[in-house]
């Protein structure tokens, strides 16, 4: 058997990114934190921590990180069930930006009132989401894959609608060029959506001109003042009145799904349908 308490201790290096922080956590010297990881690694005859800042998971680590997660939930309902009061163990989840900023806030404000749960949350690019989930970081997902991950079952939530905009300044200032000479706002290095749409309209990738701004706010109002075209969401244009289409003909759907492992948790399935009530009324 695998030492629970080394598995707990690998756990927090993986959440908290380093062994000292992961040391604060669980009230123990960074030494022993080091040495429980060792004795793990020991035990499975595997390298399963990359010590660097932060720390990564191999792929065997990995592996041992889906069963620590799935391990704290199960310990979290059995407590439930006996009625002794237990600190929540934290529901890890992996969410793509756009769907952070607009409809999954209204997934937040209904659980914000659930006492007996502690959401966390990853964001990353919908089609990275789900890489999460294969290297134990969290337990579910919102991700463009179709495909279940190993021991997780996957839902359609339905698609969010991009539309190619900029200011009506910009667009008059740029009017005689065409999409791939024109700067671009890109939310960070994953973020290939602006690509992938000026390849389908003039063949060629977005221009080098780019700003790479990794916060939603602040990509929004990038684009709302000016600095560059972008695609952004039918909720995040709402949000701005001075935006202007630049191809009202090509909206781009982008279809999302939810991913959990295939766990029967009463907190996971309080998360997963807060999160498809959300979908249902924000989603096409």
């Amino acid at each position: 058997m695998l030492d629970p308490e080394a598995v707990r201790t690998l756990l927090a290096v993986v959440d908290e990114g380093t062994l000292d922080a992961a040391a604060r956590t669980l009230h123990i010297t960074p030494s022993a934190v080091s040495q429980r990881i060792k004795a793990l690694e020991q035990r499975t005859g595997r390298v399963l921590l990359v010590r660097a800042k932060p720390a990564r998971l191999t792929p065997s680590g990995a592996v041992v990180a889906r069963y620590a997660r799935q391990l704290a939930l199960l310990e979290q309902d059995a407590f439930a069930g006996l009625g002794l009061v237990e600190r929540p163990t934290p529901i890890q989840v992996a969410v793509n930006a756009d769907s952070l900023s607009t409809w999954f806030r209204a997934v937040v404000r209904e659980l914000a009132a659930d006492d007996g749960l502690v959401l966390g949350v990853l964001r990353d690019d919908q089609d990275h989401t789900a890489e999460a989930l294969r290297q134990g970081l969290v337990v579910a997902a919102v991700t463009s894959s179709p495909r279940p991950v190993q021991g997780c079952r996957v839902r359609p939530l339905g698609r969010m609608r991009y539309h190619a905009v900029a200011s009506r300044a910009f667009a008059r200032r740029w009017s005689d060029a065409p999409l791939d000479e024109l700067p671009v706002v890109v939310f960070d290095e994953k973020d290939d959506l602006q690509d992938a749409f000026c390849r389908s309209v003039t063949g060629r990738p977005a221009s080098a001109h780019r700003h790479v701004l990794p916060d939603g706010p602040v990509f929004e109002d990038a684009v709302a003042a000016g600095a560059g075209w972008a695609l952004l969401s039918e909720h995040q244009v709402r949000r701005h009145r001075r935006l202007t289409h630049l191809h009202p003909d090509r909206p781009v759907d982008v279809p999302l799904h939810w991913q959990q492992w295939k766990l029967d948790s009463p907190p996971l399935q309080r998360v997963a349908d807060a999160v498809f009530r959300a979908a249902r009324e924000e989603l096409r």
